[in-house]
């Protein structure tokens, strides 16, 4: 697979020929590199996602000593989703500039710096102004799932890529209940005085990340930097459209992971420790259906997947909205980890539907004369791109969800308005999700964008 090449993309661990969507090359050669790179993509983005989540559980070490209020930590927490979305389209121009294995390295080494700057911080009497830079900088974390998808989007055909985006963003998911469960480990055994440990023990793990992407990753050289590729995408209104989509999957799901422990302290009394003791369920349970939610996808279609996933989403957001209003946890707790669940599964039927409609548009240009190869290398570019936007433009609701939750509390000194809020949201995708992907005008005649957009 070695060959000659320019631009120093030369030596080992650069591959100078990939082409998964031939039967044979994938049979032969590609099945086996492509499942050895996401094995250790799923490894450095777990981490990446465990450090971007690291002040959901910071939070739970921070007491009334602390001086920050709840509007405050809501704010804290919301920090990191909105660094780690800007962070997201360098991250993804990163991989074809550089190579996904030299960039998974470089994006683990990275995560050293807000680690020791959080081990150094958590004391009391630090100030605000300290917290937050800190938690800005772990946004770091959140650039690593962008470089990471869109690295593994390239090693895959189109007809795996909604199972091995599902596992490659599942296996980072789960990164955020992992990290909960370490606090909550932490907290039981040490008390909510030592939330160092919580550092101490993914300090070594990221430098175990980074070493294995050296030794065990490869490089695409036929992947190439093309800045182009996003003015393009960003001209295209299915890049817009799928990132609303997106932020309603997510972003709830990053959103929710984030905001957890505190609404169950602020909203139903729980400590520290009864906080951690549940934080972790409803971001493991969202974690582990996400390769099913590709995977339904791939059988289905995304387009159908997503728009059910949506109105079952809106369900579940209203029986959040009534165990709130009534503050029964039980109830609360079914709601929320159905939430959580579902946005799950739709973050990977969503992330199936944008290839989709790139290999969808790829057929226009075979049409206008392009060979099956040129447009096939033209979808793989435009996905991947649009993969980096629409991932940035998506962490944003992580955002939108903290700041409505900050000011629900501030204002009703409850949950509930922010939850109604997330159900006509729901509601909004859902409806979105069928008006441009599913329904087919009557009578309208088939045209070479709406039909073939009905198989996303």
């Amino acid at each position: 697979m070695d060959g000659t090449t320019t631009n120093g993309r030369t030596g080992g661990r650069w591959i100078q020929q990939w082409d998964p969507e031939d039967p044979a090359f994938w049979e032969a050669t590609g099945r086996r590199v492509a499942r050895r790179n996401l094995a250790f993509s799923v490894l450095s983005e777990h981490i990446g996602f465990s450090i971007w989540s690291l002040w959901s559980v910071m939070v739970l070490f921070m007491g009334k000593e602390y001086g920050i209020d709840p509007a405050g930590k809501f704010f804290l927490v919301a920090m990191p989703t909105l660094v780690g979305s800007f962070v997201r389209i360098p991250y993804t121009v990163a991989v074809a500039r550089f190579g996904g294995r030299n960039w998974t390295v470089v994006s683990a080494l990275l995560l050293i710096l807000p680690a020791l700057a959080a081990a150094y911080v958590m004391r009391p009497g630090t100030s605000y102004t300290a917290f937050m830079l800190v938690a800005a900088l772990t946004g770091l974390g959140g650039g690593n799932f962008a470089s990471s998808m869109t690295n593994i989007n390239a090693f895959y055909p189109a007809r795996h890529k909604g199972w091995a985006l599902g596992l490659n963003a599942g296996g980072g998911n789960i990164g955020v209940p992992v990290i909960q469960l370490v606090a909550l480990g932490v907290i039981a055994g040490a008390g909510a005085g030592h939330p160092r440990l919580v550092l101490a023990v993914y300090l070594p793990l990221i430098v175990v990340a980074a070493a294995c992407a050296a030794l065990f990753m490869d490089n695409l050289a036929p992947v190439r930097a093309d800045t182009g590729s996003l003015a393009a995408v960003a001209r295209e209104k299915h890049t817009w459209l799928m990132s609303v989509l997106y932020v309603g999957t997510f972003g709830s799901f990053i959103g929710f992971s984030f905001a957890f422990g505190l609404v169950l302290q602020n909203q139903f009394g729980r400590t520290p420790l009864q906080a951690a003791q549940l934080t972790f369920l409803g971001p493991l349970l969202g974690s582990v259906v996400r390769p099913l939610g590709g995977k339904l996808a791939d059988r289905f279609g995304g387009a159908r997947i997503t728009l059910w996933n949506f109105a079952a989403m809106a369900a579940a957001a209203s029986v959040v909205t009534y165990a709130s209003s009534i503050r029964s946890l039980p109830v609360f707790l079914t709601g929320f980890v159905a939430l959580f669940a579902l946005a799950g599964l739709g973050n990977g039927s969503t992330y199936k539907m944008i290839p989709g409609i790139f290999d969808a548009k790829a057929q226009d240009r075979i049409a206008a004369g392009a060979t099956a190869e040129e447009a096939a290398a033209w979808s793989r570019r435009m996905s991947g791109a649009a993969i980096g936007v629409i991932g940035a433009v998506g962490a944003l609701g992580g955002l939108f969800i903290n700041l409505a939750f900050r000011e629900s509390f501030l204002v009703a000194k409850s949950g509930t308005p922010a939850f109604v809020s997330f159900l006509a949201a729901y509601a909004v995708c859902s409806a979105l999700t069928w008006a441009v992907y599913l329904r087919r005008p009557a009578g309208a005649a088939d045209t070479a964008d709406t039909p073939a957009l009905a198989q996303v």
